[in-house]
């Protein structure tokens, strides 16, 4: 089908990523810095990501031999700002807010990403509530669908185009709601205070096996094609040693603890290139990054 989108309303949707956004600038800050502050992709409860990178602080610390500072930033957008303005060394961006960071600071490198199931790729998984009207996709029509923060990948922009494709179209089909992370909109579904919403499946399973969510009150209505998964960036400006160091420390990274934090069975190398299939989403959905300044 051809992709009919409400260019204004997908947009207004989205500003707020971006809004605190000015032109683009390069920054260069410490190249060798005592404390390397590490940022975490803001996409659960604070308090939880950083109680559960705990180990990762204190294996970064001996293996870099530096003080490291575990950041978790307000959203997706404040997390992007901190690494466009050299706030924070090295972040673990979701692959959207990845994309935008590039976009607005292209100096900044990504080194490593996760491999989970022997594939550095993952899904978005579309849910229902048990008891709620949504059966099915054709459902979804005139109903409320829930979505976690405006730059999110797996809880935004790979279920919208989804959406797109069974011919709903947000604004216009059903009224998109962003709750802000993934488990906001996993435990509102579970509630029955939004018919449905998206986010990532890896997320969803965690709650589940941590007894957050009970599956017997959801329904899954399907799956997004895969996604590339969420890459870990640092400051292009980084001492070359430094650089090589981290790379290291992630790519060798065999502590299953802390693999299991980031929900993943290790980290290969990055390719950058492997995320263009979400700047062409973006374009599908009429989101194109040199209109969200």
């Amino acid at each position: 089908m051809t992709f009919l989108l409400n260019r204004r309303s997908l947009i207004a949707s989205v500003v707020a990523a971006a809004a605190a956004f000015s032109p683009l600038s390069a920054f260069a800050g410490d190249a060798n810095p005592d404390t390397l502050r590490v940022a975490l992709l803001p996409d659960e409860n604070a308090a939880t990501l950083i109680q559960n990178a705990q180990p990762l602080k204190e294996y970064l610390a001996k293996t870099l031999d530096k003080k490291i500072e575990i950041v978790v930033t307000t959203d997706y957008s404040s997390m992007i700002e901190a690494m466009r303005f050299g706030r924070i060394e090295v972040g673990y961006f979701g692959p959207f807010s990845y994309v935008l960071a590039k976009s607005k600071a292209p100096e900044i490198e990504a080194f490593a990403v996760g491999v989970e199931k022997g594939k550095p790729t993952y899904n978005s998984v579309l849910i229902a509530s048990k008891e709620g009207p949504v059966k099915s996709f054709a459902d979804i029509k005139g109903q409320s669908f829930g979505f976690g923060d405006q730059a999110s990948t797996s809880s935004h922009l790979a279920p919208r185009a989804h959406l797109v494709k069974q011919g709903l179209v947000g604004g216009v089909d059903y009224k998109a709601v962003h709750l802000g992370t993934h488990d906001a909109v996993a435990r509102a579904v579970q509630a029955g205070q939004i018919p449905a919403g998206a986010l990532s499946e890896p997320i969803l399973r965690s709650l589940i096996e941590r007894g957050m969510i009970d599956p017997a009150k959801i329904t899954e209505l399907g799956l997004t094609a895969p996604i590339p998964n969420y890459p870990i960036a640092m400051q292009g400006y980084l001492a070359p040693e430094l650089k090589e160091k981290l790379r290291a420390a992630f790519l060798e990274l065999k502590d299953e603890e802390i693999l299991a934090a980031f929900r993943v069975e290790g980290f290969e190398a990055a390719d950058d290139s492997s995320y263009d299939v979400l700047r062409e989403t973006a374009e599908l959905l009429n989101l194109q990054l040199a209109q969200m300044n």
